[in-house]
């Protein structure tokens, strides 16, 4: 199946008689003919749901479609994109170990790399993405576990060298992780250019309607995890009665072992209902990101021909930095948002957006509705200026988020909240 028919018929085939959409198993236990049985499920010996923490029949359909169309051997859904971030470097990170992320990624991320997982006794040594492969390599060290980027960067829009990331993660023996929210598998698969792992928000357009929160870590299971390397991969998981995931799992070693191990005591699982309403969302998302990616084109346009308006930072534009790399990774469209450093600074852009009357001020990005954000007074708040710059934040910069409705009545409602800005 192409991935316009992945969207809508991957994860779930009914059998005669069955329900024909996808149904909500609304339990968290399960029910078995013996006492044998369930000892299997533990022991991971068969396949099977044992409770609802750990998986459930909703949920699974989801995760086999949303592999499906990232070209996975499995996936994990969570609770929300930062609890799959979180669990995707934990699945391989201890105490004691770090790993390297470029520095424009979104500002939560950020928080969660250089505070909580601080606190954790796991280092993140921060890269320019734009740095030379030589540059970068010095920030590996014995104990680097992994690399981790963005497609496409919130809010900088700026487009990962997935192809760069990798060739350099694999020399030193170690994984590429890529947050894929902003592009979605319609727009980019990295795994076709070299990324082990990814990760989304599917919170963004893969649910697309702004009703459920939720997060996803997709296995390429392309890597190999040494024992030398990868220890707790390879080697007997004592929790399981000896489990060895890379011998017992082969490919999905990597996604099994953050099912059984960490959402096991973590307990990020989503709900059934929760399931339920994003593979809904999933099943528009290849025409929705067509729409996203036309619309925000236009307006993208628009704003560059303003007066108003110091740069418009979007792939499709002809002199954006980031346009020859995006016919590459981004040949369909670079998302729905669109950065913009309105002239005048933090003022300007705030009677900008507070004049706005279509678009919403809001904290959320890439769903059906235009949404705008100021990302270094939201998003970003907890930055300092150093971080802000290295993130690709400028101070009049407005995140502005194209969503699908008429483009004309878009560009009307940017026109008059642009024409509120006195001249100087």
């Amino acid at each position: 199946m192409r991935e316009e028919t992945k969207c809508l018929h991957a994860g779930y085939t009914p059998k005669n008689g069955e329900p024909r959409v996808l149904p909500i198993y609304q339990s968290t236990t399960y029910k078995y003919d013996s006492t044998d049985h369930v000892g299997q499920l533990f022991d991971l010996a068969v396949d099977g749901h044992m409770y609802s923490r750990i998986s459930n029949p909703t949920v699974a359909a989801v995760e086999e479609k949303i592999a499906a169309l990232e070209g996975g051997v499995g996936a994990l859904c969570t609770t929300s994109g930062m609890s799959a971030t979180l669990l995707a470097i934990l699945n391989i990170c201890s105490a004691g170990d770090s790993f390297i992320s470029t520095s424009t990624i979104y500002g939560g991320t950020v928080n969660l790399f250089a505070v909580t997982l601080k606190r954790l006794g796991i280092e993140c040594v921060f890269v320019d993405a734009e740095a030379s492969e030589e540059e970068i390599q010095k920030a590996f060290r014995p104990n680097t576990r992994l690399v981790f980027g963005e497609t496409i960067a919130n809010p900088a829009i700026a487009v990962l060298d997935i192809e760069k990331f990798a060739r350099i993660a694999h020399q030193n023996g170690v994984p590429l992780i890529v947050d894929n929210t902003f592009a979605t598998p319609i727009l980019c698969r990295p795994f076709e250019f070299g990324a082990d792992i990814v990760v989304h928000s599917t919170s963004k357009y893969l649910e697309g309607h702004a009703v459920q929160i939720g997060g996803a870590i997709v296995d390429s299971g392309n890597f190999v995890w040494t024992q030398e390397k990868f220890p707790e991969l390879a080697t007997p998981d004592e929790s399981y009665h000896g489990v060895v995931y890379t011998r017992d799992f082969g490919k999905a070693a990597y996604v099994t072992k953050a099912r059984v191990q960490l959402m096991r005591d973590f307990g990020a699982y989503p709900s059934a209902q929760a399931a339920w309403l994003l593979n809904l969302g999933i099943e528009t998302l290849a025409v929705r990101m067509e729409r996203h990616c036309a619309n925000a084109d236009k307006v993208a346009r628009f704003f560059a021909a303003s007066d108003k308006v110091e740069a418009v930072h979007y792939p499709s534009l002809e002199n954006d930095i980031y346009h020859e790399r995006a016919k590459k990774y981004l040949p369909k469209g670079a998302s729905g948002v669109i950065s913009v450093d309105i002239k005048g600074g933090r003022d300007n852009a705030v009677i900008f957006m507070d004049s706005l009357k279509l678009a919403t001020n809001e904290v959320h990005v890439a769903d059906i509705r235009t949404c705008v954000l100021h990302p270094a007074s939201a998003t970003h708040r907890q930055l300092n200026d150093e971080q802000l710059k290295a993130a690709g934040i400028h101070p009049g910069m407005i995140r502005f988020s194209v969503g699908i409705e008429n483009v004309d009545d878009i560009i009307e409602d940017v026109a008059q909240a642009l024409a509120q800005i006195k001249d100087e």
